[in-house]
C-alpha cells in the first residue's frame, strides 16, 4: 500500500504495467518510478548484452518555435544550436550568468524553427520558467509538451534492430530524430541514450505507451528501471544533474567545455570562457577503487574534494565513481583515499568512460 506522502507523487501512463510486473516502486523527482523489477545487476547486464526498455516519461520537454526561434536557443544554450540540422540533435547546458549549470539538455530540431527541448524531471518547471523570462524578447513560442508526451528509451546492441522490426521505415542514424510509426503508432523516434549503448528514445502520445511497451516487451526488450540506468550512465561517465553539476558549478570544472561555444554569446558565455583559460579549482575526475568497497556520493576525499557519484559496476567488478578533487590532483592514475563511513578506501583516477562499450 502506498503511504500517505506516496499519494502525491505522479505516476507515468506506464504505472499499471510497473506494478503488474513486480517492480520496486519509488519517489524520484516527484514520480513513482519503477528502481529495479528483477535486479540492477541483471537489468544492467541485459542492456550491455541484449536490449532494455525504460520508461523515461518522467522527463520534461519544451518546444520551441517561431521565427527566432535558433536566435533564442543560441542565446540560452550553450552549444552552437546553428549547426543542429534539421532532424538532428545536440546536448548543451543552460547556465546562469554567472556560469551555474541550470540543467544539461538535449534540443532536437524537428523542422526549420522548430525544436524539442527534453529537461531533466526535477528540473523542468524551473527550466521553463528561466527560457520563459528571457523569451520576451524574442519572436518565439514556447508550449510545455511534458503534459503531452511519453518516453522510452530502448538501449542495447540489439535496441535498434528490436524496433526496426515493429516501425514502419528507417530508423534515424545517432543524434538525429525523425516521425515513425511504432507497433502501429505515430512518434517522434530520436537516436539518443543515457546508457552508452546503440538505441533510440520514443517519444509519443502518453495513451499509447502501454500498447507499445507491452510490443517492445514482447519482442523481447528486457524491462529496467532506473536503478539501472543509473549504473550504466556511471560506467560511461555521463553526468547526473544534482550529483555531479547543479547551479554551483560551472561547464569547465564539470568537464563539460566541449559542449560550450563561447563565441555564440550565450548566457554565461564570458564566466565560462573565464574558467577555460584560467582554470578551476576543482575538477570532476572519474575513479574506480583499488580493493573492496562502494563510494557514495558525499563521501569525503583525503586531501579535498568529495565523491558525487558512486556505484558497484556490474561490467567492471569493483566500485567506480566520479568526484571533484583539487585541480592540481586530477591527473589520471594519481591515488586518492576516500572516507566511506569512516572506512578509507583507496582509488585511482582513471580514463573516462570508466567502461568501454561497443558503443553505437
Amino acid at each position: 500500500m502506498s503511504s500517505a506522502s506516496d499519494t502525491a507523487l505522479r505516476r507515468t501512463s506506464l504505472y499499471e504495467r510497473h506494478a503488474a510486473a513486480g517492480a520496486r516502486l519509488v519517489p524520484f523527482s516527484g514520480w513513482e518510478m519503477p528502481v529495479q523489477y528483477t535486479g540492477i545487476r541483471d537489468e544492467h547486464l541485459a542492456v550491455r548484452r541484449d536490449v532494455g526498455v525504460f520508461d523515461v516519461s518522467h522527463m520534461g520537454e519544451v518546444q520551441t518555435c517561431g521565427p527566432q526561434a535558433t536566435a533564442f536557443l543560441q542565446h540560452v544554450l550553450s552549444n552552437d544550436v546553428r549547426r543542429i540540422p534539421e532532424g538532428g540533435a545536440q546536448y548543451s547546458v543552460l547556465c546562469r550568468e554567472d556560469g551555474g549549470i541550470l540543467d544539461d539538455l538535449f534540443t532536437y530540431r524537428l523542422a526549420d524553427c522548430d525544436y524539442l527541448t527534453v529537461t531533466n524531471a526535477a528540473n523542468h518547471e524551473k527550466d521553463l520558467a528561466w527560457m520563459q523570462e528571457r523569451a520576451a524578447e524574442f519572436d518565439v513560442d514556447l508550449i510545455d509538451r511534458a503534459p503531452e508526451l511519453a518516453m522510452l528509451a530502448v538501449q542495447g546492441p540489439r535496441a535498434r534492430d528490436l524496433v526496426r522490426g515493429l516501425a514502419d521505415g528507417r530508423l534515424p542514424p545517432r543524434m538525429h530524430c525523425c516521425q515513425r510509426d511504432v507497433a502501429g503508432v505515430p512518434m517522434l523516434v530520436c537516436g539518443t541514450g543515457y546508457t552508452g549503448e546503440d538505441g533510440v528514445e520514443l517519444l509519443l502520445e502518453p495513451e499509447h505507451a502501454p500498447a507499445v511497451w507491452d510490443a517492445l516487451a514482447n519482442a523481447g526488450a528486457t524491462p529496467c528501471g532506473l536503478g539501472a540506468r543509473d549504473t550504466l550512465r556511471l560506467e560511461v561517465c555521463f553526468h547526473l544533474y544534482g550529483n555531479d553539476m547543479d547551479e554551483r558549478r560551472n561547464p569547465i570544472e564539470a568537464g563539460l567545455g566541449w559542449c560550450c561555444k563561447d563565441e555564440t554569446g550565450f548566457v554565461g558565455s564570458a564566466t565560462v570562457a573565464a574558467a577555460r583559460a584560467g582554470g578551476t579549482p576543482e575538477k570532476l575526475v572519474a575513479f574506480a577503487l583499488q580493493g573492496s568497497g562502494i563510494a557514495r556520493q558525499g563521501n569525503p576525499i583525503h586531501g579535498g574534494g568529495a565523491v558525487t557519484s558512486g556505484t558497484f559496476s556490474p561490467c567492471l567488478e569493483r566500485g567506480i565513481g566520479m568526484a571533484y578533487v583539487p585541480a592540481d590532483r586530477a591527473a589520471l592514475d594519481t591515488r586518492i583515499e576516500i572516507d566511506v563511513r569512516g572506512t578509507v578506501r583507496p582509488a585511482v583516477i582513471a580514463r573516462k568512460p570508466l567502461y568501454q562499450t561497443k558503443g553505437p
